[in-house]
């Protein structure tokens, strides 16, 4: 049941007609607890609220379905003004972003013109931004853009996957770039055939590229609210002697708040994912797959 579940999520956040739905009824039935708003102004609020709480942020801009270059130059200008925004408010937040958003699907030209102009203001205003993996058919394209920018930049990040199996590989590869790496199970349906199938796999190899990275001394982002990971990673820290402003723990937004309250008071650094805008559907469907207690918490919403 849970599987089947799972399935049908994965599958409606890919459904162009039900996104459309989505987006003419708005955050309802649930979604505004792990989405912060459909405008920047209520995203800069609610990171607000977290910065008062110890917790800094990554601000997403919600946007996977684009098909022209007119919707990515203005996904791109949208993600500029959320970098204006922070700047504007001085709330503690980066950046996350999608590169499908920004014109990936329609052209490698398009897009890294959109990220240039992006990385050209968060350098501006000295901040940071972090590439969003995506599906696996956007894999291998999205780290050479990513090593393609580093060559430029130095305020830029990205997001490895641990059910995929070339993520050992992978991690090499970007050993060599000193990479500053958001480090995740992955939450994108994928063949048997490029992704571990069982969970106990994806957990032993997220140990191993948590250990290998911090080992390698760059920076990490340990993204998880599996308390067993987080229990992993507190422990090899400890015992290599790791520091604290060495790596991050990261959650989303609405999702294990108890849990992010509890490492801050440990003085771990955490940092809370916040999307926002008109494009949330595909992001929520993703949430309910990942979480059954998500969906219940949705079907509470509906009865009330």
């Amino acid at each position: 049941m849970e599987l089947l579940m799972r399935n049908m999520f994965q599958a409606l956040g890919k459904n162009h007609s039900a996104n459309k739905l989505a987006k003419k009824y708005g955050l309802q039935f649930g979604a505004a607890r792990f989405v912060a708003g459909e405008t920047i102004e209520k995203a800069i609020k609610a990171v607000q609220e977290l910065n008062k709480s110890g917790k800094v942020v990554t601000l997403d801009h919600l946007g996977e379905f684009v098909f022209t270059e007119e919707e990515a130059n203005e996904s791109a200008a949208m993600c500029i003004q959320t970098l204006d925004a922070i700047a504007k408010s001085g709330v503690q937040s980066n950046l996350s972003l999608k590169m499908t958003s920004l014109g990936l699907d329609i052209s490698k030209e398009l897009c890294m013109k959109n990220m240039r102009r992006i990385l050209d203001r968060a350098k501006m205003y000295g901040n940071f931004v972090r590439i969003d993996m995506e599906d696996y058919a956007h894999c291998q394209i999205s780290l050479d853009i990513y090593r393609e920018l580093r060559q430029e930049y130095d305020n830029l990040g990205i997001v490895i996957q641990a059910y995929l199996y070339r993520t050992e590989q992978d991690m090499k590869d970007l050993d060599k770039d000193k990479a500053n790496l958001r480090l995740v199970k992955g939450a994108y349906k994928e063949s048997e055939t490029v992704a571990f199938p069982e969970k106990k796999d994806v957990d032993e190899n997220y140990k191993k590229i948590i250990k290998t990275h911090l080992l390698n001394g760059h920076y990490a982002a340990i993204a998880s609210h599996d308390e067993e990971m987080i229990k992993y990673t507190k422990k090899m820290v400890q015992e290599h002697n790791i520091p604290k402003d060495q790596f991050e723990f990261q959650m989303l937004y609405g999702i294990c708040v108890e849990l992010q309250d509890k490492l801050v008071q440990e003085g771990y650094k955490v940092r809370v994912y916040v999307p926002y805008g008109i494009d949330w559907f595909g992001y929520f469907m993703r949430r309910l797959a990942e979480r059954p207690a998500n969906v219940w918490f949705v079907l509470k919403n509906l009865l009330k």
